[in-house]
């Protein structure tokens, strides 16, 4: 069985190698040039990019990329599943279902199905691994299905940005949400709701963001203790360290990994950025 995500993920391709997991890279645009995100350009890059005043555009996986995989992958005959970034953050998840569906009218018995987990960052990258997991531990290709939407649907994401505004130019928050930003150290406080980035809440300063990230998984989290946790970091691995040592003091969870947000997200959410990941009680 063949397990698909895309560079939304914010895995390490690192990862994705050691658990035979097929990549569809993203694109970003730097400097007039394309790259693909994950394969070749780095994240720090991006950040460094955004820190001397450029900005970087992103788009999806090109149709044709997909339509190649797909055909590719038909001629397999193997079980696959696709675990897409939120089709609200993204066009790559209805692309590849229409790319999907047209090389079936050609090959219907190509069994691939593509999952939209209304996640992004490394909440999607936790569905993956738990999709790894399933799959190493000989589950079939609908009971991982299963599995892996009734996760997405739990999976929370709380995060802090350095600047509203790199949301609201890629359209990702509304310019109006933006005014959160840039006044007097406000930190703004933001979720995924249906797949859509949404601020919640501003505070003054880091430490009572973190402080309150920690309430809310308090509130809304199912058993953290029992929990593997990810945080995604913007190019501030101390920030997401400091905040690791908070989860972990008040919760000892099961694990805690960091990872460096992928190029494509950072480009939008800017450097400084700090995200975490739990699975809720709903």
């Amino acid at each position: 069985m063949k397990i698909f995500v895309d560079s939304g993920c914010d895995l390490p391709k690192s990862y994705l190698d050691e658990h035979d997991v097929m990549l569809l890279p993203l694109t970003v645009l730097l400097d007039g040039k394309e790259y693909q995100d994950i394969v070749d350009i780095d994240s720090k890059e991006v950040f460094q990019a955004i820190r001397a005043g450029k900005q970087p555009k992103t788009s999806q996986v090109s149709p044709d990329r997909v339509l190649a995989l797909w055909k590719d992958f038909a001629e397999t005959g193997e079980d696959g599943i696709y675990i897409a970034f939120s089709s609200e953050l993204s066009g790559t998840y209805q692309t590849s279902v229409m790319m999907r569906d047209q090389v079936k009218e050609g090959n219907p018995r190509m069994n691939l199905i593509v999952v939209d987990t209304r996640c992004a960052s490394l909440g999607c990258g936790l569905v993956v691994q738990e999709a790894v997991r399933l799959r190493d531990a000989g589950e079939d290709v609908r009971t991982i299905e299963r599995k892996v939407r009734k996760m997405a649907g739990n999976m929370e994401h709380l995060f802090t940005v350095e600047d509203l505004d790199y949301l609201a130019k890629g359209g990702r928050v509304s310019k109006a949400s933006a005014f959160f930003g840039g006044l007097l150290n406000i930190k703004p406080l933001l979720h995924v709701e249906s797949g859509r980035l949404v601020p919640i809440e501003k505070h003054r300063g880091r430490k009572k963001v973190f402080r309150r990230i920690l309430e809310l998984m308090e509130e809304r989290g199912d058993t953290v203790s029992e929990q593997v946790i990810a945080i995604s970091h913007g190019d501030d691995e101390a920030g997401a360290i400091e905040l690791r040592d908070l989860i972990e003091e008040k919760f000892h969870p099961k694990e805690i990994q960091i990872h460096m947000i992928g190029s494509v997200i950072g480009s939008h959410a800017g450097p400084g950025t700090l995200a975490v990941f739990f699975l809720n009680k709903q």
